[in-house]
């Protein structure tokens, strides 16, 4: 999943380790690839505090907009989109109307939130989904199938008809330990669900393999950086 942050108040300051630090500033939108890996921290303004708005398109969506660029047109990591000139404002209206309108069917849903995929096209931007050759990505998508359950490296090994040592040398690839990739597969799918769904968040803790809603919440606000709660309230 392809991650956006609408900054409404105060900056957001994110550090990776391959493109280090970046500030995004009110009124600005950070764009968060596939399988990012980051540690932010929020900054609030005096007399007020951060608040942002995140939304999640899935792959498919991605790939209806951009599946025809290839991975070297354009950056591929963490981008920011500035409230000036660029007026990101404008796509979060989009998207907000699109998944507030009860009475949408599914499919004209489904065509309403291409459009803000391509207006970021149109200005520029390139967004890629996660190639289902990867081996991180056929991880992730076994781990899907069935959140709650408790994964194991031997289990997954198994199920993709490999070895333990020959797996962990996939992931050692990609940079990511099993234990993490497990952590925010369950954290990105829940993700979805409190932007999609009105599921009470302990029930989709439960759901995405937590033990209590305290964990989730803590573990949530260290991978986004805000609350389940907050964005349950920002879709409200």
């Amino acid at each position: 999943m392809t991650f956006l942050f609408f900054i409404q108040t105060g900056s957001k300051r994110v550090v990776s380790r391959s493109q280090g630090e970046m500030i995004g500033e009110e009124g600005d939108l950070l764009i968060f690839p596939p399988g990012s890996m980051v540690t932010m921290e929020n900054r609030p303004v005096l007399n007020d505090s951060y608040r942002a708005v995140g939304v999640c398109f899935s792959d498919d969506l991605i790939a209806s907009v951009f599946s025809d660029q290839r991975a070297d047109t354009g950056a591929g990591g963490i981008q920011i989109l500035r409230a000036v000139p660029h007026r990101p404002a404008g796509i979060l209206e989009i998207i907000e109307d699109t998944l507030h309108r009860e009475d949408l069917p599914e499919s004209i849903r489904h065509h309403r939130l291409l459009e803000p995929l391509v207006w970021l096209r149109h200005k520029g931007y390139h967004l890629f989904s996660q190639g289902e050759e990867l081996p991180l990505s056929r991880v992730r998508r076994l781990i899907e199938s069935d959140l709650s359950y408790p994964w194991r490296t031997s289990d997954v090994a198994e199920h993709l008809a490999m070895s333990e040592a020959t797996m962990r040398r996939w992931l050692a690839r990609s940079g990511q330990g099993f234990a993490r990739i497990l952590m925010n597969t369950r954290l990105e799918r829940a993700l979805s669900l409190l932007q999609t769904t009105s599921t009470p968040i302990s029930q989709i803790a439960l759901d995405c393999g937590f033990k209590t809603p305290s964990h989730f919440s803590d573990a949530f606000r260290k991978r986004f950086g805000i609350r389940p709660k907050e964005i349950r309230s920002a879709a409200g």
